[in-house]
């Protein structure tokens, strides 16, 4: 068996390469799956769980949290596995009415669900602990649940790729917004404040000018300019800075 039997998981764990938990579980499941061990059957299961406890973290509105609404499926105080898989569905609101023929398709992912879960319930190693002398599972099993539970990621992946995140309150990274920064960068311009402007503290003053002639200021930090826009230039002026911090100051002569 290979990982081409879960390219849906890599692509999503590709994409949010940036949430260590999601990468640590992403790790135990290769490493099982690869392994021939039973316990890729937990990881699976605990992957697609993770999975949905991102998007919903990333989706939710913080003035209207699906855990608050009256028919959440997270609403209780310990969710099952069912429900988190339950309410990413309801919170990306991929369905738009009951009679909607694509209902049919999303029956059958909670199917997938419901079976994932009984699987893992099982035959579980990891969580629900088996007896010493039982069999492993056969290869056909493992895979079972892995075609499965890739099968759920890839769809909500695949769902939450159409959408526009908010870029107030997401957790993607600058450039999963390329479309909107080129609009940004074609029509606004950046504008550097003079040195009679310049903050007292020395950090950069610059004006964002809009096309409908508005203008937003900013006060930019020389540690976060240089780390959200060159990591290794934010490195060598660390130490630069640690080398000057650590000469003596005048005052320090005076006094010896």
């Amino acid at each position: 068996m290979t990982a081409d039997w879960y390219p849906g998981i890599k692509a999503f764990c590709s994409h949010w390469s940036h949430a260590p938990m999601l990468q640590q579980t992403f790790e135990t499941l290769e490493r099982e799956f690869a392994d021939e061990n039973d316990a890729c059957i937990d990881a699976a299961k605990g992957f697609v769980e993770c999975a949905c406890r991102l998007l919903i973290q990333e989706l939710d509105d913080p003035l209207n949290p699906i855990a608050k609404w009256p028919d959440s499926p997270i609403r209780h105080a310990h969710p099952s596995f069912n429900n988190w898989v339950s309410a990413a569905f309801r919170l990306m609101a991929i369905v738009e009415r009951r009679d909607d023929p694509f209902s049919k398709v999303i029956s059958q992912h909670y199917n997938l669900t419901e079976a994932l879960g009984k699987f893992r319930d099982i035959a579980g190693t990891v969580s629900h602990g088996k007896e010493g002398l039982s069999n492993k599972l056969s290869a056909h099993h493992r895979r079972s649940a892995l075609l499965a539970a890739d099968a759920i990621v890839t769809f909500l992946h695949e769902a939450y790729l159409e959408r526009e995140p908010d870029p107030v309150r997401t957790f993607e990274p600058y450039d999963r917004f390329r479309s909107s920064n080129a609009v940004i960068d074609r029509h606004a311009a950046l504008v550097a404040g003079n040195e009679e402007d310049e903050d007292e503290d020395g950090y950069l003053q610059v004006r964002v000018l809009l096309p409908n002639d508005d203008e937003i200021p900013l006060t930019i930090e020389p540690s976060r300019l240089l780390f959200g826009v060159d990591r290794e230039a934010y490195k060598q002026a660390l130490n630069a800075c640690k080398e000057a911090a650590a000469l003596p100051t005048s005052d320090d002569e005076e006094a010896t």
